[in-house]
């Protein structure tokens, strides 16, 4: 297969053209993508908190930390393939592209097997130690059983998309991600609110829906004459590709892992406050997943545009683009927050109507979105460095900020000053942290792929 011949116009080659209309080009479907998958999510959250009980919605609301403890790593290990296969791409290395994407699907395979059965032991262990109030146990218990029994197809589908995203294509991935949100949003009403089975429902909704689009992308895949191209009999053991694609994916998912155990230490901290804290905190949180998709689309499109440049050896081209992505992310986070922060109390009773509940919520309306530009530098430079292949730069960075230091301050600090405030403050400390030393290493980076 000849790369070159075989490009579909659904893939993008970003190793040419206009800096700025290639990176649009490539982050505009995944902006459109994103925002239809917050929109399932929210409409998740609509029916939960308007068709189930406050238990309910605490459950789904809370549960975020605890998925992503799963289902970071095996995106981290999908970011990590995505990268190699980017490289090649860009280097028209047709052997070497097949032998990525197929050890990608190998990987997601086992990682499918491995989660689901470590989730499904951790899950009663992790919920106590996230020390969730009685009244919401029940709930919580239910909705990670459902949904860590049906983790298969979250990791498949995450594995798909980002093969396709890395070859260029973001565009398919926004059709079966359509069909996904829709199928979603009716399932959530025919299940939560017309036959009442709360958190079961959602769970039910979210995994079934998410399976259908992974379906749509294997047959996508196995019928595709393109770089994609999915052959079952090519799913063998590569060595050095497995090991290419580990070393840059197990800094990524460690990362996100270690970093969501950091925020369900956070989030036992918030749960001590009572069941009204956790509903405000997630309702609060919907709002800020919501707010910052342009910045998670520019951070996600700047790993595929850095790693396809330099494998073709574009290295002034990764360099230009990587600056203009990191001005594009950070005027467009901080526009966003300053809305989010003056129209906070309106967004929020699109979730929740009690008055506790409210209150809590905008603690952290008041405090984090006017820093929501150190969150997005933050973001967008770590997708610049894994698209450099130095995943362990933001690896370590996040740790160290996002995990150790801002749990130690939480710890610290509550003890001395019980109050809610220390937990928003939290955030908006520790980007800041972690935006200077990105900012130390970007600089280091830029200067030696100049000097080679």
């Amino acid at each position: 297969m000849n790369i070159k011949n075989s490009e579909k116009t659904t893939a993008l080659d970003l190793t040419h053209g206009p800096i700025l209309k290639g990176i649009l080009s490539f982050a505009v479907p995944l902006f459109i993508g994103q925002l239809l998958q917050q929109m399932y999510n929210l409409a998740d959250a609509w029916v939960v908190g308007n068709f189930a009980d406050n238990a309910a919605f605490a459950a789904v609301s809370s549960s975020g930390n605890v998925l992503w403890l799963i289902t970071g790593f095996c995106s981290g290990l999908a970011t990590g393939g995505g990268v190699i296969i980017s490289k090649y791409f860009g280097a028209r290395d047709a052997e070497n592209v097949s032998k990525a994407v197929h050890t990608n699907v190998l990987m997601g395979l086992i990682a499918s097997v491995l989660s689901t059965i470590v989730a499904l032991i951790l899950t009663p262990f992790l919920l106590s130690w996230m020390n969730i109030p009685d009244s919401v146990l029940p709930s919580s218990r239910l909705y990670f059983t459902i949904y860590f029994g049906g983790i298969t197809t979250v990791i498949m589908y995450n594995i798909f998309m980002s093969i396709m995203r890395a070859l260029g294509d973001s565009i398919r991935p926004l059709y079966y991600l359509a069909v996904s949100s829709v199928l979603n949003v009716v399932l959530d009403l025919i299940l939560v609110a017309g036959f009442r089975t709360g958190v079961a429902g959602a769970a039910l909704a979210t995994v079934f829906s998410q399976g259908v689009a992974a379906v749509m992308c294997l047959i996508r895949m196995m019928k595709a004459d393109d770089a994609s191209h999915i052959d079952w009999r090519k799913l063998k053991y590569h060595a050095f590709m497995m090991k290419d694609v580990l070393r840059q994916g197990l800094p990524t998912a460690i990362q996100g892992s270690v970093i969501s155990i950091g925020n369900m230490v956070i989030q036992a901290n918030i749960n001590s406050f009572g069941a009204y804290a956790m509903s405000g905190q997630g309702a609060y949180a919907k709002i800020e997943g919501f707010a910052f998709l342009p910045v998670t689309c520019m951070a996600m499109t700047l790993p595929t545009f850095v790693s396809q440049n330099l494998g073709a050896g574009n290295r002034k081209r990764a360099r230009q683009g990587s600056y203009l992505g990191l001005l594009i992310g950070i005027a467009t986070a901080e526009f966003i927050g300053v809305l989010v922060y003056f129209f906070a109390p309106s967004l929020l009773k699109l979730f929740i109507s009690s008055e506790e509940a409210l209150a809590y919520g905008m603690r952290n309306a008041a405090i984090q979105p006017l820093f929501f530009f150190v969150l997005s530098f933050s973001h967008v430079a770590a997708g610049v460095l894994r698209g450099y292949q130095k995943a362990v730069v933001p690896m370590f960075a996040m740790l160290i900020c996002w995990c150790v230091i801002r749990i130690l301050y939480v710890t610290v600090t509550l003890h001395f000053i019980p109050v809610y405030d220390v937990i928003a403050w939290a955030y908006p400390l520790t980007w800041t942290l972690t935006t200077i030393v990105f900012v130390v290493s970007l600089v280091k980076t830029f200067r030696q792929y100049r000097e080679r």
